[in-house]
């Protein structure tokens, strides 16, 4: 268990985030796993080659990256302990692991969305959504920008924080790492496109499995949230979670949906366009869609509360590891 390193993991992400002239200068972790990935593709999933030997490289592909990223992960956790033995290579290890976490970036894009929305309207609103979603924005009215921001924060919140920091409580570095190669690679390769369906298919079946925990305890964490705000219903998330998750076309994304809707009040999902085609998904919750910037910023406190419960619970496991 790695609980101490994922404890300053996420206090450091928290505090600091990853500063935007760090990015300028040298990039993130996920944009060179994305380069990797871009490469793999290009040179291995040729529409000349077959059905099979496209998902046969996609498989190679999948294993390079997991090769690469775990024993890349392990040297890494290696060198910051041989340069600062014991607890200062420990801090190390966690301050470069804490640039797989996005709580802090992940707030900042859907506040933004809340704040464009109120002081351009509509057209602005549209704009700021297209940056954190992949759906068709164009015809989005306020209800419908509002609700895909919500769905944004809650999905991300599973995929992109509670995710990579169970893996690191689990796995250290390597294992966060790990899943940051998989989860870019789904988002990259893992589309059911005619030119994704077979190279990606490895690497979005692995994503299914590996966002399997990290789903159910975001929504735990949003349920528990909601008990803490009040106006919010927790008893109302956990029947939403039961009744609706199962039914969103992702395995894993209705979990967190389901338990923001439910602790909102609102509906979440539904129908959308993506890619100009129609796609009449099953609403998650049962309360009002016609949603506004308000209820965008009333999803960030309950998102905000969610990440501090998950510090909490990983602050307590670490406490108990180290206990005699």
């Amino acid at each position: 268990m790695f609980a101490g390193l994922a404890l300053v993991a996420v206090a450091v992400e928290a505090a600091f985030g990853y500063p935007d002239a760090l990015y300028r200068a040298i990039g993130h972790p996920v944009t060179w796993i994305g380069r990797l990935i871009a490469w793999c593709e290009q040179a291995w999933n040729s529409p000349q080659r077959s059905y099979d030997q496209r998902r046969f490289f996609g498989v190679v592909t999948l294993l390079v990256l997991l090769a690469t990223s775990l024993l890349g992960g392990l040297a890494i956790a290696q060198l910051c302990g041989a340069l600062l033995p014991g607890v200062a290579g420990t801090i190390l290890c966690a301050v470069l692991a804490s640039s797989l976490l996005a709580q802090r970036s992940l707030h900042d894009h859907v506040e933004a969305v809340a704040t464009v929305l109120e002081r351009e309207g509509v057209v602005g609103g549209r704009k700021a959504v297209s940056m954190i979603v992949g759906r068709d924005t164009s015809e989005l009215d306020e209800p419908a920008i509002s609700r895909a921001a919500i769905e944004s924060l809650a999905e991300n919140f599973s995929d992109g924080i509670v995710a990579p920091l169970f893996w690191m409580v689990v796995a250290g570095l390597p294992g966060a790492l790990a899943y940051k190669a998989i989860n870019t690679a789904d988002s990259m390769i893992g589309h059911k496109s005619d030119r994704y369906r077979a190279f990606g298919w490895a690497s979005a079946r692995l994503d299914d499995y590996v966002n399997l925990p990290a789903s159910r305890l975001a929504a735990l964490w949003l349920v528990l949230a909601a008990s803490l705000r009040p106006g919010l219903s927790p008893a109302r998330a956990l029947a939403a979670v039961r009744r609706d998750a199962r039914h969103h076309r992702s395995p894993n994304a209705g979990w967190p949906e389901s338990a923001m809707a439910g602790a909102l009040g609102i509906r979440l999902a539904g129908p959308r366009v993506y890619g100009g085609v129609k796609v009449d998904d099953r609403w998650m919750g049962e309360g009002r869609s016609d949603l506004t910037a308000a209820d965008i910023r009333a999803a960030l406190r309950l998102y905000r509360l969610a990440c501090w419960l998950q510090m909490a619970a990983v602050a307590i496991l670490a406490g108990l590891i180290l206990l005699p």
